[in-house]
């Protein structure tokens, strides 16, 4: 099958949806696919081989520019490429540049009115630049925040669309409520270009289908999967952290929607009571400009508790980094303040055979539900979120487990095999309705040109 992927480049962060976009890429090609995986904004950051297309479209400085100022939304393609190029846009993503809802809203409506948008020439790029190439059997967009270009692509290379969904509510949720009406609206408009829809979780598929006002039917699972090689043998029950301390994890963003704030006041709270004897709480990923001073308050917070030896920034982790730190924890966990759609992390915590603790909603349940790697506490509540940490350190037969049910269940249910075999399947049921649909409409415009 030749597939055309395009997926949303994030600065110089290492993105969820970019790692799941460029493990189900390569994990294609591996099958024999012929894919292009097609980066839009910036060059995507990963942290395994990059399968992506050197060439960037809609270059986010480009797009910037067009949105602020008309005279480049009339400069030649020429000179264009002075700031299209990777090195330029490279260099503009080691910027700490803020990515807030809020200061994107205007931007994010103009890139939703496509055509009509201020950054159609980019769009008119892409599409002359499809049109030269092979044409594909199916095209996958990334996110619904894009979901302008479907369309465009589908008119021009008559090739069925689908939108990969994976997290775009959080953004929405974060826009100024009028901007959110018209970009809900401007969204549900051009939903009607899509052949279909493959959301990330069972969750987010019924979610999205009422935000989207699509059937559930149009929306396909296909569950996260990851490169499993390099993480702990499942039958391995060792822990090694360097000591023999108790270690907590947290690995994402540094954001308050990921809850860190929530895990904080738990560890505090275990502490206090005088569990947890001689712990740690570890945390790492990635932290945007905004969200400073929220981690800061946090730190001060484990300061004036008396634990500030205990709490540890690793800062952003390459792959091997990664596993070595998720392989160091006695306990994993990420309580996001909202319904979780995706929670790659809590797969590979998993995977490294560490047990998690997280909130019953989002994602979460159903992941739990599959590996048996974890326990559920209620959402957004640093009390029942205490009880399963200590609930885990006064069992650390359970623990081991658990830890030991997760790695197993993810090497059968979260793996970017499985991924593509699902891909694969979703695609193949799109294309043949997209052909059975251009078929009825060839016979019935055959039908009326007898009747004339």
């Amino acid at each position: 099958m030749r597939i055309l992927y395009i997926t949303a480049g994030a600065a110089g962060m290492y993105c969820g949806s970019c790692l799941r976009d460029n493990a189900l890429a390569a994990e294609l090609m591996a099958r024999g696919h012929d894919v292009m995986l097609l980066p839009l904004y910036t060059p995507t950051r990963t942290d395994e081989q990059n399968v992506s297309s050197e060439r960037v479209f809609f270059g986010g400085i480009s797009v910037y520019l067009q949105q602020h100022s008309a005279v480049f939304r009339h400069t030649p393609r020429l000179l264009d490429r002075l700031w299209d190029s990777r090195v330029a846009l490279r260099a503009a993503s080691r910027r700490s540049i803020a990515v807030d809802p809020g200061s994107l809203s205007e931007m994010t409506l103009s890139m939703l009115r496509g055509e009509q948008g201020r950054q159609s020439k980019e769009l008119f790029k892409l599409l002359d630049f499809l049109g030269a190439q092979s044409p594909p059997d199916i095209v996958n967009l990334p996110n619904a925040l894009l979901i302008a270009l479907a369309g465009p692509i589908r008119r021009k290379l008559s090739r069925p669309v689908c939108v990969t969904l994976q997290g775009e509510d959080l953004f929405l949720k974060g826009m100024p409520e009028d901007a959110r009406t018209e970009a809900v609206q401007l969204i549900r408009r051009h939903a009607v270009s899509v052949d279909g829809f493959i959301s990330v979780s069972e969750f987010y598929a019924d979610s999205m289908a009422e935000l989207l006002g699509v059937s559930r039917e149009k929306i396909f699972v296909v569950p996260l999967g990851i490169n499993p090689e390099g993480y702990d043998n499942p039958d391995d029950n060792r822990r090694d952290n360097g000591n023999d301390r108790f270690t907590v994890g947290y690995l994402a963003r540094i954001a308050p929607e990921k809850g860190l704030h929530v895990l904080a006041e738990a560890y505090r709270d275990l502490r206090t009571r005088g569990e947890l004897a001689g712990a740690r709480l570890e945390v790492a990923g990635y932290m945007a400009p905004e969200h400073r001073s929220y981690f800061n308050e946090i730190g001060e917070k484990m300061n004036s508790a008396g634990l500030g030896e205990e709490f540890n920034y690793r800062g952003e982790l390459n792959r091997e980094e990664k596993i070595r730190f998720l392989q160091s924890l006695d306990v994993f966990s990420m309580p996001t303040t909202y319904e979780e759609p995706k929670g790659m992390s809590v797969i590979e915590a998993m995977a490294s055979g560490a047990p998690v603790v997280q909130p019953r909603w989002g994602s979460f349940p159903e992941m739990i539900e599959r590996t048996n790697g974890g326990i559920l506490v209620e959402p957004d509540d640093a009390t029942s979120l205490a009880e399963g940490l200590s609930s885990l350190w006064k069992n650390p037969e359970r623990a081991r487990d658990l830890g030991r049910q997760g790695a197993i269940g993810v090497r059968r249910h979260y793996t970017a095999a499985n991924m593509s075999e699902r891909a694969l399947e979703v695609y193949a049921e799109i294309q043949r309705a997209f052909n059975a649909g251009r078929n009825e409409d060839a016979g019935n415009s055959r039908f009326s040109s007898k009747e004339r």
